[in-house]
């Protein structure tokens, strides 16, 4: 698959969306500026949204981290006929 050209911008805000995303999941304010994780369901929302903010940084800027979610073309020919 051929990439795609990433304008200057889109790089620039990914990047700072990595940077943000890493700040926040390891948490050196403590707990104290973002949804206390107590609460049920919703405590968790904060980290469930910059993991994912994270994933589509990294795979915006060409990095897959997840390498193995189901490409079928890269199964061995051999596979498929037997």
């Amino acid at each position: 698959m051929p990439q795609q050209r990433r304008s200057h911008l889109g790089r620039l805000l990914a990047s700072i969306g990595i940077l943000a995303s890493v700040v926040f999941l390891l948490n050196f304010t403590f707990g104290i500026f973002e949804i206390p994780d107590n609460i049920p369901v919703v405590g968790n929302l904060d980290e469930a949204f910059f993991t994912g903010l994270l994933i589509a940084c990294l795979r915006y800027l060409g990095f897959d981290p997840i390498p193995f979610k189901g490409r079928s073309s890269d199964k061995p020919e051999a596979m498929e006929q037997g």
